[in-house]
């Protein structure tokens, strides 16, 4: 008589995810304060009204735009809250002026926003490009949008990133060690500089859309008297 030995195969572990330079992920109700959204993004969204970018408000205590009304969730230093959506400095920047653009409502991925809030999204992003570049003085960046796990997203709420890009020559200025896309050095934002910053874009945000106004009446104007 014969026996068989069998051995048994080791366990397969699934592949470790991406990690993301762009997505941290932020614990954003250490103390399970069930009155706080799970979804970090959707905390922020929920705590700052929309308000008319522009008349964009001071960033102090006695405003709406309070950073630390976000708490026990890391301040909050908002540069634009429209009906659709917010958009913010990032809590850990690949570079100075690194802002994060989402939905007010949640939408997991980039599949799942409205056609009306991806009109918007496309808008803003070139406002805040542009507010962003001028403010910082960085005439390139990256804008960044991650869309599911294995795509390296981190927080489930979809954004974007804006990234300006500073020139080797100035890198020992800004937060950012290296050229390669998706590559830098994180570092946590500086509260001070960061409501300055912030209030900057808001006003420059007023500004670009100020442009865009008058661009479009510009427009207007041409096409009547094209009609006449």
């Amino acid at each position: 008589m014969t026996c068989s030995t069998s051995t048994k195969e080791p366990a397969r572990t699934a592949p470790p995810l991406p990690q993301s330079d762009f997505d941290p992920g932020v614990n954003n109700n250490p103390h399970n304060d069930t009155s706080i959204p799970t979804c970090p993004f959707c905390h922020i969204a929920s705590t700052y009204p929309p308000y008319d970018p522009s008349s964009p408000l001071a960033a102090s205590p006695t405003t709406l735009l309070n950073p630390d009304a976000t708490s026990p969730q890391p301040s909050t230093f908002i540069v634009l809250s429209t009906k659709y959506l917010v958009a913010f400095l990032d809590i850990m920047p690949l570079s100075f002026g690194h802002i994060l653009l989402c939905t007010r409502s949640h939408r997991e991925k980039l599949t799942d926003v409205s056609p009306l809030e991806a009109g918007e999204l496309g808008r803003y992003l070139r406002v805040l490009s542009a507010a962003v570049s001028r403010v910082t003085g960085v005439q390139d960046w990256n804008v960044v949008q991650n869309n599911g796990a294995a795509a390296a997203q981190v927080v489930p709420h979809m954004h974007f990133h804006v990234i300006p890009r500073p020139e080797l020559k100035d890198k020992g200025r800004e937060r950012f060690t290296s050229t390669m896309f998706g590559r830098g050095q994180r570092e946590d934002l500086d509260e001070e500089e960061a409501e300055v910053l912030a209030e900057k874009i808001r006003q420059m945000v007023k500004i670009v859309v100020e442009e865009e106004k008058e661009d479009a009446r510009r427009q207007s104007g041409g096409n009547k008297g094209a009609k006449l």
